[in-house]
């Protein structure tokens, strides 16, 4: 059975903690729905994480769609949640457009950045299901950096994620802000909390799939690197390219051949008194 927002909320309600990942393709979509993680996100940070861009801003619906309707070809127990990416819900019209576009490709549901309860509940009332995103947003602030960092900011943070839950979302996602506000925050909501940089109070934590896999070579004080893709990778493509210079592949187990009568056959239909000169 497909995992739902009662099942997230059920998880929440009995301690259990959330485990979420980003994703952006069909072959890691399939081993997160093995490996058992509760919510799959298809973000933004494909931008950056996969196709190259500078920011998660140069991202477009049409780059969502794409890897959203790869990642629900994989995806068969986990909730699937995905990102509505920069300049796509300035308006409550603009919002549930592209929304119900999202939802038509696949996804259970839609994320949008900031406070925005008038979005979140024009989307609820029609029947999308919600999670917002504060703290650090990418879609929004020009630098990177903790958020939340005096007691007035950690007051605005739960003022503004109580009037999301009261606007309608479901679940809050945030992201770089101090451990205790986070734990604030989430003792105060009746909605699962997820944290990317937000210690360990939160109901459940989500990592950038390419960060926690090793697949970048970068080092994040949030991150836990459970492997190193990048130098096993590397050392695999570099022994291809000299395995093929060398001549070591392919080997005669990597080729086929003709049968004796077909190679038999091939040899007297390319003799030379039977072949017309193409040249």
């Amino acid at each position: 059975m497909r995992t739902t927002i009662v099942d997230i909320m059920e998880m929440k309600r009995r301690g259990e903690k959330i485990a979420m990942l980003t994703c952006y393709d069909y072959p890691t979509s399939v081993w997160e729905d093995e490996a058992g993680v509760d919510i799959v996100f298809v973000g933004d940070s494909v931008g950056t994480n996969v196709l190259g861009y500078e920011s998660e801003k140069e991202v477009t619906l049409d780059d969502m769609i794409h890897h959203l309707k790869a990642v629900r070809r994989g995806v068969q127990q986990a909730y699937l949640l995905v990102d509505l990416p920069y300049l796509t819900y300035e308006s409550p019209e603009d919002a549930l457009r592209n929304s119900r576009s999202l939802i038509s490709h696949g996804a259970d549901g839609v994320k949008l950045e900031g406070f925005r309860p008038d979005i979140v509940s024009h989307l609820v009332q029609d029947g999308i299901q919600v999670c917002a995103h504060l703290g650090l947003n990418p879609q929004i602030h020009e630098t990177k950096g903790l958020r939340a960092k005096t007691a007035r900011a950690a007051e605005r943070l739960i003022s503004e994620s109580v009037a999301l839950q009261d606007a309608g979302a479901w679940l809050m996602v945030y992201e770089l802000i101090p451990e205790e506000v986070a734990r604030e925050a989430t003792r105060r909501l009746s909605i699962p909390t997820i944290g990317i940089g937000a210690g360990r109070h939160t109901d459940g934590q989500v990592l950038i799939v390419s960060d926690m896999l090793g697949i970048n070579d970068f080092d994040l004080r949030h991150v836990r690197k459970y492997d190193n893709f990048h130098d096993r990778a590397t050392q695999a493509i570099r022994r291809h390219v000299a395995e093929v210079r060398s001549t070591e592949f392919p080997a005669g187990e990597n080729v086929r051949h003709l049968s004796d009568e077909e190679s038999k056959a091939m040899g007297n239909m390319l003799s030379t008194d039977k072949v017309r000169n193409h040249g």
